[in-house]
C-alpha cells in the first residue's frame, strides 16, 4: 500500500474484502504515516446518518462537502489523502473515481466489502482509473509472524518445502501446535489481538460471535427478496460441510424441492463478493486450465475464516482441536483452513466430482508445469487411504503425474505420484510464483 501511494500517481487504490479484516486500520495507518492531511469518510455511517455525500453528483460538489467535513485547510495531491471507506454504500461515487483521478486535486484511496455487488449497480465502472486489490484475514504464515516467528525462520522452512524435505521433530511439533492454535483463533485481526493479549479463548470467541452475527446482519441490508435466503445459505454452511458430499443442498434453503443453482445465483454471488464465504466449484473433466470445465451447479461453500467455524462447531471446548479425540472428526475444519489459505493466495478453487471415481478435495492450476494439481486433506491417522485420489491419478487421460496429501504426519514420502506432506506446508502453495521481472516476450523478428 505504501509503495502504491508513493509511486503510482495515476490510479486510485481500491481495497476489497470482508468487513472486520483490517482494511480501514491498514489504510488509516499508512495514510497518516505518509500524508500531512488524512481525511477519512465512512460512507456506510454517512448513509445511515447525516447523508452528507448521498446526493453528490459532481467533483466540485464533492470537494465543497469535503472542505465542510474536514475543518482544517486541505492541501494538494502531494500532502492530502482522502479515504472513502465502505464506498459500495454509494455506487455513484465509484463512477466519480475516474474524474477525481483525472483532476488530481487530492490523492484518493477507497475500500469496500461488497464491491462486486456495487459494480453490478454502477452504470460506468472506472476501468483504467482504479487498481483493485483483494484483502483477506491473516493466513497461516501471517499468524506465525503475529505469534513471534520471524520471516527468516519461515524462509528456511519454505526451502525445505521446495525440496520436499521433512522438518526435524521439534520444529514439526512447534508448527503443528501453532497450526492447531490457528484453527481455533483464525485470522480475523481482533481475534488474533485478543489471543496475543492473554490467550483467553473466552474473549477470542466473543470476537468470533460478534463478527459472525455482523455478517448475518449485513445480509439484511439486501432487498427483501434476497436477504432471508442469503442468511439461510450462510447459516447452512457449517452443517453442509458436515455432510458426506459437503455441497450446498438447494432444497434445504427454502425447504422446496426442484430448486437449482440458478435459483440462488444472486445470493451465492453476494456471499462470495462480500468476502464472507469461499466458493469451490466442481470439475468433472480436470484439464488445465480448470476454468474451462468448471460446473457451478455442484457448489461447496466455506466460511472465510476458520476461527468462525471452530467457534460454531466446538465453542470453548478447545480440546476438540488440541487433543487427538477419536470421537471428533476434524476433516471439515482441515478442509476449511486449506480452502481459506488457497483463496488468500489467489487460487480459484475447484474440486473433483465423478460418480464412478469419487471426489477429490481440491484441484488447483499448476501454472509452472501447466498441469492440474490435486490436493487431498486428511486430519486423522488414515492419511494414506484415498481411493478417489488414487483412481484420479491413475486415469491416464487426465495426465496427472503429481498429487499432494496433507496430513499431521511429519515425514514426507512419495508413492505412485502422490506426495505426503505435513498440513502446515499448505502455506507455501503459491498461485503464480514465477519471477515477474523475467516475464518478458522476446522481440519479434522482422519478415
Amino acid at each position: 500500500m505504501e509503495e502504491f501511494l508513493q509511486k503510482k500517481q495515476d490510479k486510485i487504490l481500491l481495497v476489497n474484502g470482508a468487513r472486520q479484516i483490517g482494511k480501514s486500520y491498514l489504510i488509516r495507518y499508512v495514510g497518516q504515516k505518509l500524508f500531512a492531511n488524512f481525511v477519512e469518510i465512512n460512507l456506510k455511517e454517512d448513509k445511515e446518518g447525516e447523508r452528507i455525500f448521498a446526493d453528490v453528483r459532481s467533483t466540485d460538489d464533492l470537494y465543497m462537502r469535503l472542505s465542510n467535513y474536514y475543518t482544517k485547510p486541505l492541501g494538494n495531491k502531494i500532502n492530502t489523502l482522502v479515504f472513502l471507506d465502505e464506498i459500495q454504500s454509494y455506487p455513484h461515487l465509484l463512477t466519480m473515481l475516474k474524474f477525481l483521478n483525472q483532476e488530481g486535486r487530492y490523492r484518493f484511496i477507497a475500500s469496500g466489502s461488497q464491491l462486486g455487488v456495487a459494480f453490478s449497480q454502477t452504470p460506468s465502472v472506472p476501468i483504467g482509473s482504479v487498481e483493485i486489490q483483494q484483502m483477506f484475514p491473516l493466513d497461516f504464515e501471517e499468524f506465525l509472524w503475529a505469534t513471534g516467528i520471524g520471516a527468516e525462520w519461515i524462509g528456511r522452512v519454505r526451502e525445505q518445502f521446495k525440496f520436499e524435505e521433512a522438518l526435524e521433530e521439534n520444529t514439526h511439533n512447534l508448527l503443528l501446535k501453532r497450526f492447531q492454535y490457528y484453527l481455533l483463533v483464525g485470522g480475523l485481526p481482533d481475534a488474533v489481538n485478543r489471543y496475543l493479549e492473554d490467550r483467553n479463548m473466552v474473549r477470542v470467541r466473543a470476537v468470533h460471535r460478534d463478527v459472525h452475527e455482523l455478517y448475518r446482519i449485513d445480509a439484511s441490508q439486501y432487498d427483501n427478496e434476497h436477504k432471508l435466503k442469503i442468511r439461510r445459505i450462510y447459516d447452512l454452511i457449517p452443517s453442509n460441510l458436515e455432510n458426506k458430499k459437503k455441497r450446498i443442498v438447494y432444497k434445504q434453503i427454502e425447504n422446496k424441492t426442484g430448486k437449482h443453482f440458478a435459483d440462488y445465483a444472486d445470493e451465492f454471488e453476494y456471499l462470495t463478493n462480500s468476502g464472507v464465504a469461499v466458493d469451490v466449484l466442481a470439475i468433472s473433466n480436470p484439464k488445465f486450465p480448470l476454468r474451462e470445465s468448471e460446473q457451478k451447479r455442484l457448489l461447496k461453500l466455506y466460511l472465510n475464516d476458520v476461527g468462525l467455524l471452530t467457534n460454531l462447531l466446538y465453542g470453548l471446548n478447545v480440546n476438540a482441536v488440541l487433543q487427538d479425540l477419536r470421537s471428533i472428526n476434524l476433516g471439515t475444519v482441515y478442509e476449511s483452513v486449506v480452502a481459506q489459505e488457497l483463496h488468500a493466495h489467489g487460487f480459484p478453487l475447484h474440486y473433483y466430482d465423478n460418480k464412478q471415481k469419487g471426489e477429490v478435495d481440491f484441484l488447483i492450476d499448476d501454472f509452472e508445469r501447466l498441469r492440474v494439481l490435486p490436493l487431498e486433506i486428511k486430519s486423522g491417522k488414515d492419511y494414506t487411504e484415498h481411493s478417489a485420489l488414487t483412481k484420479f491419478v491413475n486415469t491416464a487421460e487426465y495426465g496427472i503425474d503429481r498429487a499432494i496429501v496433507f496430513s499431521n504426519e511429519r515425514q514426507i514420502s512419495k508413492e505412485d505420484g502422490i506426495v505426503y506432506m505435513p498440513v502446515y506446508y499448505c502455506m507455501f502453495l503459491e498461485h503464480d510464483h514465477v519471477d515477474d521481472t523475467q516475464v518478458i516476450l522476446p522481440e519479434l523478428e522482422l519478415v
